[in-house]
């Protein structure tokens, strides 16, 4: 995976992170963990998104001007892994705000989309 798509992909994450942020929070399902952007959040949407926008974007940016260097390439695994795990705390979230609690029913929704795929086509 080339340097610039991992930089693109830290910042689509970090995009992607705002927005459901902001989801859960107006759909009062979960809070901003962050103290900080918390605090932005209570000044508004726009400036939430503005803020994390500029950090998302000069931490990509920082990341990709310095791939040559380790010490860089160490911090860019870290980060996407990060937001890797971050983006799985959505989904779980995501799930509780649907009203899946139990992780049976879960398995069971997603084993059950092949079949609602082929018999949607028959």
């Amino acid at each position: 995976m080339g340097t610039l798509y991992k930089s693109l992909l830290l910042f689509s994450m970090n995009w992607l992170d705002a927005q459901l942020t902001i989801l859960w929070v107006r759909l009062e399902v979960a809070t901003e963990g962050n103290g900080l952007m918390a605090r932005v959040l209570s000044f508004g949407e726009a400036p939430f998104i503005g803020v994390k926008m500029v950090v998302g974007a000069f931490a990509a940016y920082v990341l990709y001007r310095c791939a040559h260097l380790p010490l860089a390439q160490r911090g860019m695994k870290l980060v996407l892994g990060i937001y890797l795990a971050l983006m799985m705390i959505h989904v779980a979230t995501g799930f509780s705000a649907l009203g899946w609690r139990a992780p049976e029913t879960v398995v069971a929704y997603f084993g059950s989309l092949p079949a609602a795929f082929l018999a949607s086509l028959s």
